[in-house]
């Protein structure tokens, strides 16, 4: 990214990228009700009542053109491979949400691994996070896996109202605070171009949801999401990146390792993650997301001390892995208390 990188321009192209999808929601409401766009509530549900499902449509289709300006802008070398992956998942992810049944799950993990793969062959080889520990093809693999289980787990964990905008909102400006704070901020403008599209949408996902993100909003966002925290690695800052993202990395790994212990089918639907568990008994999408909320507020405070170093770095980190810890625990213990 040039030298000429300007904090209120961002903020422009994330004020913008979050007006528009905040007027373009309604009108996109009622074309995906026209269209019969739903999502019907199940047994795995953590609805009641049929919503509409896709206004990720919106808020993807934004992301993905305001970055796209930023940076023509702001030139990266990679960027416009990881926009046009962000495109072409956007687009499966549409069908996936409008076919009956959806995509095969071998084809959309298929999709979603080549675009991880086609952005990570196009680095170069001194775009590295362990160059004095690890091979490079060893690290690109680690780094494959990392983004590849992020995309999904973002997906995963959009289960209620509001989470998903939430953590867009707080990933996007944890990133952006730790920017400018440290200095230079290659990084900002697609952070907080990411955080307003996530504000935009969270009013109409927010309480009682007047539509969801869909898979044509988490899988792209969980994507860029994922880039933007491999690029805080690639640039020193590993530590942020793994505080930034702890609550939704602890909730769906342990999740995960969980089913796979009892011997489920890990890609069907479920109500098990620890958010979902919070949610059946507190009674209230809302009181989740609060709380996970007011830890994202730590996590992000977290992040900026651990900005400066050793040894805050991994000071921060395990910490903000012991906060995680707790509240997942809480919506874990809330649930067999009120049994």
């Amino acid at each position: 990214m040039t030298a000429e990188f300007s904090w209120a321009l961002a903020l422009a192209f994330a004020a913008a990228t979050g007006g528009g999808v905040f007027l373009a929601m309604g009108p996109a409401i009622a074309w995906l009700k026209r269209r019969a766009v739903w999502d019907i509530p199940n047994a795995r549900s953590s609805h009641s009542e049929k919503t509409p499902r896709g206004g990720g449509i919106v808020v993807s289709t934004a992301v993905i053109l305001a970055s796209a300006i930023w940076f023509t802008l702001c030139p990266d070398e990679a960027a416009a491979l990881v926009l046009v992956g962000a495109a072409a998942l956007a687009l499966i992810s549409w069908i996936d949400d409008r076919r009956p049944g959806g995509l095969p799950a071998w084809f959309r993990l298929g999709a979603q691994a080549l675009a991880v793969f086609a952005v990570l062959a196009f680095l170069p080889e001194e775009q590295r996070i362990a160059e004095a520990w690890l091979p490079l093809w060893l690290e690109r693999l680690l780094c494959f896996l990392a983004w590849l289980w992020f995309t999904n787990l973002f997906n995963f964990m959009d289960g209620i109202n509001g989470i998903a905008g939430l953590e867009t909102v707080s990933i996007g400006i944890g990133t952006a605070v730790v920017q400018f704070l440290a200095g230079p901020a290659p990084l900002a403008g697609l952070a907080l171009i990411l955080a307003g599209g996530g504000l935009g949408f969270l009013p109409w996902n927010w309480n009682r949801s007047k539509v969801f993100l869909g898979d044509v909003g988490s899988v792209p966002l969980g994507f860029l999401l994922g880039w933007l925290l491999l690029g805080l690695s690639m640039t020193g800052q590993w530590a942020i990146a793994l505080i930034l993202l702890m609550f939704y990395w602890m909730d769906a790994t342990v999740t995960l390792i969980r089913r796979l212990w009892r011997g489920e089918k890990v890609w069907q639907a479920h109500r098990s993650h620890f958010y979902q568990q919070g949610t059946d008994k507190l009674g209230s999408h809302v009181a989740v997301t609060w709380r996970i909320a007011a830890l994202n507020v730590l996590l992000i405070g977290l992040a900026a001390v651990a900005a400066s170093g050793w040894p805050q770095d991994v000071l921060g980190v395990l910490t903000a892995a012991i906060a995680a810890a707790l509240l997942c625990r809480h919506f874990a213990m809330t649930a067999k208390r009120v049994e």
